[in-house]
Order: C-alpha cells, then sequence, then structure tokens
C-alpha cells in the first residue's frame, strides 16, 4: 500500500464516511466493554490464537491492544500514520504465526458485531445504511492492509529462495566448469606420455622386434587418437558445446581394439580372443545405433 490517500480513492473512503465513522464514536465507547470481551471470547475459541494468549499477560496485552484498534476505526483521521499502525498489526500477525483466513474471519466478526451495535441504537433506516456502509469501507481497507502483510512474507520467502537457488546454480556451474578444466589438464598430460609410449614403441621397430613393435606402435597411435577426441570433445564443452556420447563409446572401441593387438601378441588361448572380438561386434553395434539415433530425431508430425 503506497499510501492512505491512495487506498481511500480505491475504496471511495469520503470525507462524509470519516464523519460517519467519527459520528459512532460515543456509540462505540459505550458498547466498547462488551464488544471487547466478546471479541476476546471469540478469539479462545481459535486453536491458533489460544496459543498465542496462553498466558494471563499476553491476553491483556492482546485486549490493550484490540481496545485500541477498535477506538482508532472510528477517529475520524484516517492518514499515512494510521496506514503504518495497520501495516504494524499485520506484520505482528505474521510474526506469531496467525493464519491469514484467522484474520479474515476475526474482522468478519468485528463487522457482524458493529452492524448489530448500529442496528440497536438507530431506529432511521438510511442513517443505518450510511453508518454500515462507511464501516464496511473502513474494515475492507483495515483487512487489506492486514493481509498484505502475508503477501509481502510470501514474497520475500520466493525472493530469498529464488536468490538463493540461483546463487547454487551459478556456484555449481562454475565448479564444474572448474573440473572440466582439471580433466582437460589431466588428458593434456595423459596424452603427452601416449606420446612418449608412441616414441618408445617405434624405437622397438629400430632394434629388431619388428612385429612387436609395429603393433604396439599401432595400439599407442590408437590410444594417441582417443585422447585427441576426448580433448576435443572436452574443449568443445568447455566452449558450452553439448555432450557428445559417440565420443565415449568410440573410446571404448579403440581402447577394444588395442586390447585384442595386446591379446594377439600375448597369444591369448582362443576364448579370449573370442570373447574380446565380440565385445568389440556388440560395441560396433551400439556406436552404429547411437549414431542412428543422433543423426534422425523425431520430428513433429505436421
Amino acid at each position: 500500500m503506497e499510501s492512505m490517500a491512495k487506498l481511500r480513492e480505491e475504496y471511495r473512503f469520503t470525507a462524509e464516511d470519516a464523519g460517519n465513522l467519527l459520528d459512532l464514536m460515543p456509540v462505540a465507547e459505550e458498547y466498547l466493554n462488551g464488544l471487547s470481551d466478546h471479541f476476546m471470547q471469540y478469539l479462545t475459541d481459535i486453536p491458533e490464537a489460544q496459543k498465542i494468549i496462553a498466558g494471563n499477560s499476553s491476553r491483556d496485552r492482546l485486549e490493550a491492544f484490540h481496545r485500541h484498534w477498535f477506538r482508532t476505526l472510528f477517529q475520524g483521521t484516517y492518514d499515512d500514520e494510521y496506514l503504518r499502525s495497520l501495516k504494524r498489526i499485520g506484520q505482528a500477525h505474521v510474526r506469531v504465526g496467525l493464519p491469514v483466513h484467522y484474520v479474515n474471519a476475526a474482522m468478519n466478526h468485528v463487522r457482524h458485531a458493529i452492524q448489530h451495535m448500529i442496528h440497536d441504537t438507530f431506529e432511521d433506516r438510511d442513517q443505518r445504511r450510511l453508518y454500515r456502509e462507511s464501516v464496511d469501507k473502513i474494515l475492507d481497507m483495515n483487512l487489506a492492509v492486514m493481509t498484505s502483510s502475508y503477501r509481502d512474507e510470501e514474497m520475500r520467502k520466493v525472493f530469498v529462495s529464488r536468490s538463493l537457488e540461483s546463487g547454487l546454480i551459478h556456484l555449481s556451474e562454475r565448479f564444474t566448469y572448474g573440473l572440466n578444466l582439471v580433466l582437460v589438464l589431466a588428458l593434456a598430460g595423459v596424452s603427452i606420455g601416449v606420446v612418449g609410449l608412441f616414441v618408445s614403441d617405434i624405437m622397438k621397430i629400430f632394434q629388431g622386434d619388428v612385429e612387436k613393435g609395429i603393433l604396439s606402435a599401432l595400439g599407442a597411435m590408437l590410444i594417441l587418437w582417443m585422447m585427441i577426441e576426448l580433448l576435443d570433445n572436452e574443449i568443445k564443452n568447455l566452449k558450452g558445446g553439448s555432450f557428445n556420447i559417440l565420443v565415449f563409446v568410440g573410446v571404448i572401441i579403440v581402447a577394444m581394439v588395442r586390447e585384442i593387438l595386446i591379446s594377439t601378441l600375448r597369444h591369448d588361448d582362443l576364448k579370449t580372443q573370442a570373447f574380446l572380438t565380440v565385445t568389440l561386434l556388440v560395441l560396433g553395434i551400439v556406436y552404429f545405433l547411437v549414431s542412428k539415433a543422433q543423426k534422425c530425431p523425431f520430428k513433429e508430425k505436421e
């Protein structure tokens, strides 16, 4: 609520309404004790309110606050200070955890009590109608301001929740980026080691072990290709590219080919080599299916 003037304009609360309420002040004072006792009895029937006013001192303070608020309804002056006092009441309701629907119910109870007061005091029907309309306006404005505190509290929680969520997401993204950076550095280091292994295998060829040197060099070259693919994929990932599962399937296939080459050099039994060959065949099928799925995405029917 920006200002009381704006609120009065929205509810079409005029100076005549303020005068009507001021006229009701003497009557309200006469009914104050009975209305206050009746209202406090009504509150004690609400479980949440019972917890708040469990102690006698709290009940006394609450009754004093209610009496003061009830008098301000008929004071005739409704300015920004009055608006601030209503906001403080709403904030107190939020602070003690009183559900908003009890605030609405309590205001409805007060409304009916004042209507009975007007009906019992004034005989003229038109006069009663004017007084009731003015009372309805001031009570509606009171209710609007008080319940706005609940909306403000909800917005504050949502804002804090979204800020925290955004912060956590940003922190996680930066942490993941850092891990990817470490992975790139690690892959680069391993790639340098593979280059050294490839050079060592080439040297074996010149040392006379041609067959073993060629097969070992071929295996090292496959590993080097695998490292290049992984590095390329990670660099693309750091630049915001998408995850490519084909690269990892291809890496497994390369590792399996190298294992078959090494198995040949070790002269493993036929059963082991057959198992490796079947595994390579299965991986090839998986690679084919994944590649086909990526190239032929589902399209919406026209």
